[in-house]
């Protein structure tokens, strides 16, 4: 007797390290770009807001989820209380990069699985330490290009992984996903599924 395929996953995000991510661990899904606006109160606090915005963005797609379980994910790089998103141009880049130059900062994730029956949110939080870093170093990964659209202006899994000194916690979840989590709750909600539990 054939076992049935699992349902593809609803992934809300148009981010290709998501993809990547998803189809390495073997998860069948689908993408769809989420309908949704991202508005932070000022002084709003990281964790909620990667939280709120993971709903949102899984939310938002969920009518056209024909019964397959609906994924949103949101991730915000922090350090001292401060979000960094992602730079609007190379001289943000660089500020952003001086500031996380020899420090630890935080990478927090929002994860949201909904179903037509439950809603659960969790989140995740690695943490990253960089290398101190020179004038130089800084600018020639500015003029690499790879830090534009990436919160914190770096990309770990590429040129970025230079400027790192260590990581603590789920490494995937600094690329864009917190695969560890996503894994567990899948293994929960949905034992033998996907694979897992």
């Amino acid at each position: 007797m054939s076992v049935p395929p699992a349902p593809p996953l609803l992934l809300a995000s148009t981010s290709p390290q998501r993809r990547a991510i998803l189809e390495q661990l073997g998860i069948p899904f689908r993408a769809v770009p989420p309908q949704y606006e991202e508005e932070d109160e000022p002084g709003a606090d990281p964790l909620e807001r990667v939280r709120e915005h993971a709903r949102g963005k899984a939310r938002s797609v969920a009518d056209g989820a024909d019964d397959c379980p609906v994924l949103g994910v949101d991730t915000a790089v922090v350090l001292d209380g401060r979000m960094y998103g992602k730079p609007v141009t190379a001289e943000d880049a660089a500020e952003m990069l001086d500031a996380l130059g020899g420090r630890v900062h935080e990478v927090l994730s929002g994860l949201c699985l909904l179903t037509p029956g439950w809603e659960i949110v969790e989140h995740d939080v690695t943490q990253v330490w960089f290398r101190p870093l020179t004038a130089r170093d800084i600018g020639t990964y500015v003029a690499s290009g790879e830090w534009e659209g990436r919160a914190g202006s770096y990309a770990i899994q590429g040129r970025g992984a230079a400027l790192v000194e260590r990581v603590e916690g789920d490494y995937l979840n600094v690329v864009g996903l917190p695969a560890a989590l996503l894994v567990r709750l899948l293994a929960a909600r949905f034992a033998g599924v996907y694979g897992f539990g």
